[in-house]
């Protein structure tokens, strides 16, 4: 029986399908993601028709329909309109059937010409990658065969159900319902875990969506993005160039008052200043639910949360009105959440110049110095800080 050209142990075949796979796991989230999606890196053309080839030999995928899908789903992230939002489709659906998702809106001409623009259209993409999928696909399942024997067509059907199942499926799916968030951003990302090596990074999903043309996507010290060492060997051997990364938090502890720097610093890092005012505020919100709960007023402390997190506009109706009466019940929480709601307005008023944004700023931190609730107070130094 015919064996292959590499005659390999057991642990060689285990070996081989993980190296292939990974190939298309670092093209996925390099080239697809971080350069074409988002723009935030230049690759040298060897490198990037190398991806597109490898891509259309694992996967099938075009470069255009792959960063239209993606850039909907930023534009339109857990609405109606998102392609594989699991807060719209259920986690089942999206975990398990990712990459039917991809298929239905990669046939949506709508969504191709509004926001494919930039991707390759030269003729190889029109006459060969976008046109001949399965050749592609069928020509990695000969050179498996050849090279591994009957295993092959094994490693080959691993090399088709990564993709579908981790990246359609994990990152789009978990990657937007369960797992930790260091930034309370507008939508529901989370990161599935701090070590991003088996999905090339992708696994630190809320950190993309926070700073979404970064190119690194670990940000906290304990995080691992694989995919940012591969960029950065790149770029030391002159092969991708780098054009963002996201911007780090400076605090000045001698700063005082608000000035523009202030205003652009907390606009900037709008989500982290929403996360530190939501982490310095949950004890007294804690504490306020239990003395509500005392005067016999029922409080859900996982909605108290959740409100501490996200902006009232985001809310549905009945949940914004629920959110009312509940605060209207208590001074304290009245002052916290309409508080947070201001806060979120200083970069959300578009029309306002600058001289009227730092003067809409150093107000409200003038009144949360006056709130008499001390963890308010000391978040109005902390905002101050920012630089």
């Amino acid at each position: 029986m015919y064996t292959g050209l590499l005659d390999l142990p057991w642990w060689g075949y285990i070996a081989a399908a993980l190296g292939l796979t990974h190939i298309t796991i670092a093209a996925v989230t390099i080239y697809l993601h971080r350069h074409s999606a988002h723009r935030a890196l230049d690759l040298h053309p060897i490198v990037s028709h190398f991806f597109r080839f490898w891509l259309w030999a694992t996967t099938g995928m075009t470069t255009k329909a792959w960063t239209a899908i993606h850039r909907k789903h930023h534009a339109k992230c857990e609405t109606v309109d998102d392609p594989h939002s699991p807060q719209i489709f259920g986690i089942q659906r999206v975990l398990m059937t990712g990459a039917e998702l991809y298929r239905v809106e990669g046939s949506n001409k709508d969504t191709l010409e509004h926001y494919g623009h930039g991707t390759p259209d030269d003729w190889l993409e029109k006459n060969v990658y976008g046109v001949h999928d399965r050749y592609g696909i069928g020509s990695m399942l000969v050179i498996n065969t050849i090279l591994f024997g009957p295993i092959g067509i094994t490693i080959w059907a691993v090399q088709m159900m990564w993709i579908p199942f981790l990246a359609a499926g994990v990152i789009n799916g978990i990657g937007h319902w369960w797992g930790y968030r260091n930034f309370q951003s507008e939508d529901a990302s989370t990161n599935v875990v701090p070590w991003g090596i088996l999905i090339g990074g992708e696994e630190l999903h809320n950190n993309h969506h926070a700073y979404a043309t970064s190119a690194k996507l670990s940000n906290r010290w304990y995080e691992f993005d694989i995919g940012w060492m591969y960029i950065r060997i790149l770029e030391i051997v002159g092969l991708a160039t780098v054009k963002k990364i996201a911007p780090r938090v400076r605090l000045v502890s001698t700063k005082t008052q608000c000035d523009v720097d202030t205003l652009q610093a907390v606009i900037t890092h709008r989500y982290d200043v929403v996360t530190r005012y939501a982490r310095s505020l949950r004890v007294t919100c804690a504490a306020e639910m239990q003395a509500l709960k005392a005067r016999a007023v029922s409080v859900d402390g996982a909605r108290l949360k959740r409100w501490l997190n996200i902006d009232a506009a985001a809310l549905p109706e009945t949940e914004r009105a629920e959110r009312a009466q509940v605060i209207s019940q208590s001074k304290v929480l009245s002052t916290v959440y309409t508080m947070r709601d201001e806060l979120a307005g200083v970069w959300q008023r578009s029309t306002a110049t600058k001289e009227q944004l730092v003067h809409t700023l150093e107000d409200w931190c003038h009144r949360a110095d006056n709130s008499g609730i001390v963890p308010l107070q000391e978040f109005s130094k902390t905002l101050r800080c920012y630089a």
